[in-house]
């Protein structure tokens, strides 16, 4: 079978705004379905070892749903992944405020981030690796954030996974922090909780969150505690453990510190493999963090607690307000680049 790439119109916005969904399919069975709507990863279907493909990544059937759910459902978020506390952080000598949409702080790019923006379909290509680059134009001022941002993310459906590169300029010094938010779920989206899946993360220590899930600023070792995925270990092993880290997040929902710290090539930052089928995948990121997030707030409609997790690649959350965190400063005359590749390995 030969690589193909169909675009689809997925739904219509209440301005009468048209929104398309583009299906990358590969010769090696892999396909991946994405949305203008907030450059949305929709779908991800990936061969089992039985041959048969699965799709590991929640979402819905509809626009509506889309808008409608709560979670930021495979989106790229921005201008500024994660939270800012109070919604506001310094930038070149004043005090920015931006949208406050989790009172009090601001959480994914305020009440009308990135993932509830329509994107433009600027490039399709078939070959050698089907993809597509999607555009977003952020004007100064959107939702608070300082300077016009110009934004690209390209999704390539390569031979054991998919790549995403972001890139992002602008016209005044402003921050950025941009991620994609997908739920996985390597037995199938629907197939029940992702407790017994076995996960790896290459992070020696974690952010530290306050009541409010935000970083304290502390950096704390994994080293004895619920946070140690340092070699494989399932989910749900410690998540009931009495640990007031996990109370906050209602379990996990917390950035850690890769080893690799940020680079220009994208390193191993995370491996999950689900036990029953042996399906495992890889995160690779030249990101310094990744945010695990246990899907703790899903809430039945239609999937319950637990059925999804999220590895979201990042920088530090509340960046801007921690000096001694990576920068997330953005200047004129400067690129933001990025990469993320999600790898699978079928089990035996």
């Amino acid at each position: 079978m030969a690589n193909s790439i169909d675009r689809q119109r997925f739904g219509r916005l209440p301005d009468g705004g048209d929104v398309d969904a583009v299906v990358l399919r590969g010769t090696g069975g892999l396909a991946a379905r994405i949305l203008t709507y907030g450059a949305t990863l929709a779908g991800l279907e990936v061969p089992a070892s039985d041959g048969r493909a699965r799709n590991v990544v929640l979402g819905f059937e509809t626009l509506d749903d889309y808008r409608q759910a709560r979670g930021h459902f495979g989106g790229v978020i921005g201008r500024y992944a994660n939270r800012l506390r109070d919604g506001r952080f310094p930038l070149e000598g004043r005090d920015v405020q931006v949208s406050v949409n989790e009172p009090p702080n601001t959480l994914h790019g305020g009440a009308q981030g990135f993932d509830s923006a329509v994107w433009h379909i600027e490039a399709v290509q078939a070959d050698p690796a089907p993809s597509v680059t999607l555009a977003h134009v952020s004007p100064d001022g959107d939702q608070g954030f300082p300077g016009r941002l110009d934004v690209r993310v390209r999704y390539t459906l390569e031979a054991t996974g998919l790549r995403l590169d972001y890139t992002a300029t602008t016209d005044r010094a402003t921050v950025v922090n941009l991620t994609n938010h997908s739920y996985f779920n390597l037995g199938g989206a629907g197939s029940g909780d992702v407790l017994d899946h076995e996960l790896l993360i290459d992070a020696e220590a974690f952010t530290v969150i306050d009541p409010r899930l935000m970083p304290t600023g502390e950096l704390r070792p994994v080293a004895g505690t619920p946070f140690d995925f340092r070699t494989p270990t399932a989910i749900g092993a410690r998540i009931a453990q009495t640990d007031e880290q996990l109370t906050l997040a209602r379990g996990y929902d917390h950035n850690y510190v890769l080893r690799s710290g940020r680079g220009d090539d994208p390193v191993l930052a995370a491996r999950v493999r689900e036990p029953r089928s042996g399906l495992t995948m890889e995160v690779w990121t030249t990101e310094p963090g990744v945010q695990f997030y246990s899907g703790n707030a899903l809430n039945g409609r239609p999937y319950r607690v637990h059925e999804g997790f999220c590895l979201e690649t990042q920088h530090f959350p509340d960046s801007p307000n921690h000096p001694d965190f990576p920068s997330t400063v953005l200047r004129p005359g400067a690129v933001f680049k990025s990469t993320t590749l999600f790898r699978f390995v079928s089990g035996t």
